[in-house]
């Protein structure tokens, strides 16, 4: 009987990992229809009784303002054109700084949080956060760079069923993502560490001033110039092999 399970668990985990590499093969050319975060959202409205309306229109890499990109990056994940989906350094740090008590702190990269949003459930458990390394590595190694900003920033969510630069543009400030400026694209990647709780339409001083502090990360960078280090036909691994 052992036997048995065993085979089937160890089937199971086969299949579960053709598919998932298929899955993220494919969702780099085929625009994601939506993410699993955009379902828990919904069926907890359900739950709770309250209405949503899930807002959501996908933007190509093109269409996507150059500010919002290196706003993004500057706020969240500034090694993101060098690491390989973790950011080792930051992972120790919040560690160490977990381990002191206190807020949590977070040490996601833009990759392991397209991985959260696109396939995975809220929470935190080790099941969870395996899944997550899992789909991250997956994600590294058949997207360039582009393709793995170009999600997240039509994926992530900027208030109560706003999903992805579009609808946040449309419910912040009234406008269609390209028309993003400096200054506002800023105030969406303040908002971004808990953007149902603040609001890039109606900063809090403290939005104001992170988004100030992102502005000035975003020149030390390099601006749009920072943007040529992500390669948009090879992913890390081919970068590793063949050269820049």
């Amino acid at each position: 009987m052992f036997q048995t399970i065993r085979r089937i668990l160890i089937k199971s985990l086969l299949w579960f990992m053709a598919g998932s590499a298929l899955l993220v093969l494919v969702l780099r050319w085929v625009p994601p229809p939506g993410s699993a975060l955009m379902v828990e959202r919904k069926v907890q409205s359900w739950i709770d009784g309250t209405a949503i309306d899930l807002q959501r229109t996908w933007r190509p890499w093109a269409e996507l303002p150059d500010d919002l990109k290196i706003a993004v990056i500057a706020g969240e994940d500034q090694k993101f054109a060098d690491h390989w989906g973790f950011d080792i350094a930051a992972i120790r740090a919040a560690i160490e700084h977990n381990q002191e008590g206190g807020n949590v702190r977070g040490a996601s990269t833009l990759s392991q949080q397209v991985a959260k949003n696109l396939f995975l459930w809220s929470g935190r458990s080790w099941l969870r956060k395996g899944i997550e390394v899992w789909f991250t590595g997956l994600i590294e190694l058949f997207w360039p760079k582009q393709r793995i900003l170009e999600v997240y920033l039509n994926s992530a969510e900027w208030g109560v069923g706003i999903f992805g630069a579009q609808a946040a543009a449309k419910h912040h400030f009234g406008i269609g993502a390209p028309y993003l400026s400096a200054h506002q694209a800023s105030l969406l990647a303040a908002v971004l560490p808990n953007p149902r709780k603040w609001s890039a339409s109606r900063p809090t001083a403290y939005i104001n001033r992170r988004a100030t502090w992102i502005r000035r990360q975003m020149r030390q960078l390099g601006g749009s110039h920072y943007l040529n280090q992500l390669s948009a036909s090879k992913p890390q691994w081919l970068v590793a092999v063949l050269g820049k």
